[in-house]
């Protein structure tokens, strides 16, 4: 009975926890007087980093990198393919002799396929494997490349001694392995491909049991990994939907160790890791405690969203991290003393830099770039109404600067970035940029996302709407698989219960804080917020859970913001912050299995993890 009711018990208890831990920060800043007084806010701990902070941020940093690394695909894939250049080309491949094949297993390359595959006992007599509906057995979909594949065979096909691959088209195939009649696969002593199309049989040692995302792409993968490889190859990229920037930082995991899951997913776990040192400094700089900034840190490095989402290749992760670092100069700038302004400018130049770098990865980051926007005009209105007349010089010639810094930088780096966007079809060298194809190349993308994303019209069993983020009501599942033994294999991306419910009351103070009370650091934590999530509100597109990503960022910031006045008005402020921290880490561990893909049990699923019968695909 007990056991039966452990799926309600554990959403209400973390619910409940949510709202006690936040009821009772609220007490505790009236008690103290704090709301009314919103000058008494500056902590007066030292943001300056210490030896301890150094310590925890390292072991952290450390920690979770081990972890995120772990189980993140196989370092090994086929890396050379058989290049079919045209249409009505074959490739054979010769047994030894006489055998019923059961099965053919193929790895696939770039381009789209639709293979003629055909057995013979004598070179002259063919017979086409074909599926039901009379469809070749042996296709190249775009969902199906740089992944492992199953050819569809005829039920009764005898003997064979030869077998036939013939191109639709100009396309790559990689290894071929086939299966005797008692099920195992043939070696390289029972078969022979014929001159020239060796790289069919050459990585047999590679061949796996069966296909899982270990082996193979997964989810939008199958656009971006291949989009990365085609501008290392100078070739003309297939996903042309977003900018190129976040497609050429995840080609350097392929170019460090090949054309595999490891290194198609290399640099977007890489960015990951690098997200908590940025997220760390932050924290540290708002709120000046160690405890702080360590606590913040080790609940954004376990969150579920954090950790499922920078371990698939698609470009969301460099976007993220690139709002963490423009925030991150953008505060820097906000709250150097006027007296340096040489390390102002610098802050602004930076958060330009970094803004230009993420709208070049994704355009969700000129939403993050709004909201920069919004924190710089409230930055003037507040000077102008304490100095009146003393401010508008500066705010004339910062004017100009951020003509430069946000708008010029950025354009620059932005159509930089199209760099290797097919530069075989366009001028070679460093002029490349100046050559007027280039020019009208950039031109037609920027027209071709616009149509694309605003003329979108399609569904997906695991799209949500904005309002199902704020509960963490919708995960969107990205893998499942049956294991022999009856045991589930899946993962999919969603906040941590805890930081997305805890988080949105948080919010829900930080908003009150800046707009009743003036706070000046609770209105950076709820603009940054609300510029991530408002434009979603208005967007009548298909959405994932993932596109709320860059919230948990400031989710996190406002669960900091109630960690320094913890530490600061609770005098058990180490179990207050401790049992939060241990919390999100424990839902971490529990939830495990459907964030890394590890085989579980249907009684696991049930007791644990089916928070939410109807929406919760666990």
């Amino acid at each position: 009975m007990i056991m039966s009711n452990l799926p309600i018990l554990f959403p209400l208890a973390v619910a409940l926890g949510a709202l006690v831990w936040c009821f009772r920060w609220a007490l505790m800043r009236r008690r103290d007087g704090a709301l009314a007084d919103p000058a008494d806010e500056t902590p007066t701990a030292d943001k300056r980093f210490t030896r301890l902070d150094w310590i925890l941020l390292g072991g952290l940093t450390a920690v979770y990198a081990v972890v995120a690394f772990i189980g993140l695909g196989s370092t090994k894939a086929p890396q050379s393919f058989l290049h079919f250049e045209e249409a009505n080309v074959y490739a054979q491949i010769e047994l030894n002799k006489p055998q019923n094949i059961t099965a053919l297993r193929y790895y696939c390359g770039l381009n789209t396929a639709d293979y003629r595959l055909q057995f013979s006992m004598d070179k002259k007599n063919w017979t086409d494997q074909v599926q039901a509906d009379g469809t070749s057995g042996m296709v190249q979909q775009y969902t199906q490349l740089f992944r492992w594949n199953d050819a569809v065979l005829n039920a009764d096909n005898g003997p064979v001694r030869y077998i036939r691959i013939t191109s639709g088209g100009d396309e790559y195939l990689g290894e071929v392995a086939i299966y005797g009649e008692d099920g195992s696969r043939l070696g390289l002593d029972d078969m022979v491909a014929a001159e020239g199309c060796e790289p069919l049989v050459d990585e047999q040692g590679l061949v796996p049991e069966k296909y899982s995302f270990m082996n193979g792409t997964y989810f939008d993968e199958i656009y971006h990994a291949r989009t990365a490889l085609e501008m290392m190859e100078e070739m003309w990229p297939y996903e042309i939907t977003h900018p190129p920037l976040g497609k050429a930082i995840l080609s350097l995991g392929i170019r460090m160790f090949g054309m595999t899951p490891f290194g198609w997913r290399f640099m977007g776990t890489l960015f990951g890791v690098l997200m908590l040192p940025l997220l760390y400094l932050l924290l540290k700089r708002m709120f000046g405690y160690t405890a702080v900034a360590a606590g913040g840190s080790t609940v954004f490095a376990f969150d579920f969203m954090h950790f499922v989402q920078t371990r698939i290749a698609t470009i969301d992760t460099y976007a993220v991290f690139f709002i963490i670092l423009m925030n991150l100069f953008m505060y820097m700038w906000l709250t150097e003393p006027p007296d340096r302004p040489k390390r102002r400018l610098l802050w602004l130049a930076l958060a330009g830099a970094s803004f230009g770098a993420g709208a070049a990865s994704k355009w969700v980051c000129i939403y993050a770039g709004a909201g920069l926007g919004v924190l710089w005009l409230v930055y003037w209105i507040v000077r102008f109404v304490r100095e009146k007349k003393a401010a508008l010089n500066e705010f004339v010639l910062n004017v100009g600067w951020c003509l430069i810094f946000f708008v010029l930088v950025p354009c620059a780096i932005y159509y930089v970035s199209y760099w290797s966007y097919g530069p075989s079809q366009m001028a070679d060298g460093p002029l490349r940029i100046f050559n007027r194809d280039y020019l009208q190349t950039v031109l037609d993308n920027q027209a071709y996302m616009w149509n694309y994303h605003s003329d979108l019209v399609s569904t997906h069993p695991y799209s949500s709407k904005w309002y199902q983020w704020l509960a963490d009501a919708r995960p969107i599942l990205y893998y499942l698989e049956t294991a022999p033994n009856g045991e589930t294999i899946s993962f999919g991306a969603f906040n941590n219960p805890l930081v997305s419910w805890a988080g949105l009351l948080a919010m829900g103070g930080m908003g009150w804080l800046a707009i009743r009370r003036k706070d000046e650091r609770a209105a950076f934590i709820f603009i940054g917020y609300m510029a991530n999530l408002l434009p979603w509100v208005l967007v009548s597109r298909l959405t994932f859970a993932y596109h709320y990503f860059p919230c948990t960022v400031f989710l996190v910031l406002a669960i900091g913001y109630i960690f320094a006045d913890l530490r600061r008005l609770d005098r058990h402020w180490k179990v207050s912050i401790g049992s939060f921290v241990a919390v999100t880490v424990g839902l971490f561990i529990v939830f495990y299995p459907v964030l890394a893909g590890v085989p579980r049990t249907t009684a696991y699923s049930s007791v644990f993890l089916k928070w939410f019968v109807d929406t919760w695909p666990f």
